[in-house]
């Protein structure tokens, strides 16, 4: 691997993951010899930047917002701005402008190859990330002068308890230590308060979801039936805001029930697995039950509220999404997945390209050999080990992501040219 220190280079931080991540980063970038700031845009990532000298408000209209990023890039000779997720309007604006101004922009996200991995890109992430843009045959020739396995995944997301506490206490510095901040707008619908009130509420009721989910997922295991799953997201994602055709997840229940109504076999059911972080903002119990209801079919659909993936995937017989990153893992069991959005896994080589009524009645397999190419690829890559949220996850990422970040090259073309770093094997952090 090419080493690069942090001399001659300054990077500006955005917005990033809740939390204490984004602080230790720019800590290990400043060891290199970099300079770091940070922009903040509310008291939640006032409070979790402890450097007063290098922090940098932002108490404008949004509006005003893009001139006075260019004013930050001049003043400060930024050569590189680093942000979690590019959709968000503010993130946006400046991924644009930072192009065109030839300066780096690097990208964390959420572990396409969840739940032990972080995504780290250059240029932008999902369906603005080069991923979208290459085939299983490029990967492959990538691949050539490579000889790693690639580590199984973990059957556990290490840091779901912090990564619910770091929201709730975010949105509490914004709630009520905001006073500085009077022109800020959340890239949200939800207020601010509500936003808390739904984290708090999580906090308090995850022990009595867990059993919840316990006795739903063992009604489905032992039940007898074949079943298809649905993986829902967030519907306030901007995996699924920016690159998927739905307006709503009503939508997508709705085209989902009616294909499996018409579509499956009578005696199969269908499951709906929500998202781990699902917080009740949409009713999604309640629409399920009534779509059902009307398409005939109540006593053979089914709700299970967050919680592991692996438990249910083991027996299902196909799965559909949007684009949830969880179709990883489904794709990694070789079971037939049909999708709807853009995404990073899209290959015809692995994705059904059935109509969704001829993939109820009988799904075709996918190439798990394709796959398997895919997914060392994006472990050579752009996923990192360790995680945004609890310390050992933290520590375990920066051991490699600074050096990513610090490199002439990005993920794709270091892996290319031969100047990657060699990747550590997981340990599966708790």
């Amino acid at each position: 691997m090419t080493h690069s220190s942090g001399d001659n280079r300054v990077f500006l931080f955005l917005q990033g993951p809740h939390g204490p991540f984004f602080a230790g980063l720019a800590r290990m970038l400043c060891r290199s010899g970099a300079q770091v700031w940070r922009v903040g845009f509310n008291a939640g990532d006032r409070a979790f930047w402890r450097n007063a000298a290098t922090y940098i408000p932002y108490r404008d209209a949004p509006e005003d917002w893009p001139a006075t990023f260019d004013k930050i890039l001049a003043e400060k000779g930024i050569t590189d701005i680093v942000l979690y997720g590019d959709t968000r309007p503010i993130h946006a604006q400046a991924v644009a402008r930072a192009r065109q101004a030839g300066i780096a922009v690097h990208v964390f996200e959420e572990g396409y190859l969840r739940p032990y991995w972080v995504t780290y890109e250059r240029g932008g992430s999902n369906g603005n990330s080069r991923l979208m843009n290459m085939t299983v045959q490029q990967m492959e020739q990538a691949l050539e002068g490579s000889d790693m396995e690639a580590p199984l995944p973990p059957g556990h997301w290490g840091d779901m308890r912090q990564h619910v506490f770091y929201g709730a206490l975010y949105h509490w510095f914004v709630m009520f230590a905001n006073r500085n901040y009077r022109n800020f707008r959340p890239h949200r619908a939800l207020t601010v308060t509500r936003e808390f009130q739904l984290y708090l509420r999580r906090l308090v009721l995850m022990p009595f979801q867990a059993i919840e989910r316990r006795l739903a997922t063992l009604r489905i295991r032992y039940g007898g039936f074949p079943y298809h799953l649905a993986l829902l997201q967030l519907e306030h994602d901007s995996s699924f805001q920016m690159h998927s055709p739905f307006d709503s997840m009503t939508d997508f229940l709705k085209l989902v029930i009616a294909n499996f109504a018409k579509g499956a076999p009578r005696h199969h059911h269908l499951v709906f697995k929500a998202h781990p972080l699902e917080d009740g903002r949409v009713p999604l119990r309640r629409e399920i039950s009534r779509l059902a209801r009307q398409s005939g079919i109540a006593d053979r659909v089914h709700y299970v509220r967050g919680g592991k993936l692996a438990q249910l995937l083991n027996d299902a017989r196909g799965a559909v999404t949007v684009n949830s990153t969880a179709a990883q893992q489904v794709l990694w069991r070789g079971i037939p997945i049909k999708v709807f959005g853009n995404a990073v896994y899209n290959q015809p080589e692995f994705v059904s390209t059935q109509p969704l009524t001829d993939f109820f009645a009988g799904a075709t397999r996918p190439d798990n050999a394709a796959y398997k190419t895919y997914r060392r690829f994006l472990l050579e890559t752009s996923q990192v080990p360790g995680g945004f949220y609890s310390a050992r996850g933290r520590r375990q990422l920066l051991r490699h992501v600074v050096d990513m970040m610090l490199s002439p090259h990005d993920p794709y073309d270091a892996l290319r040219t031969g100047t990657a770093a060699p990747r550590q094997q997981l340990r599966l952090v708790k």
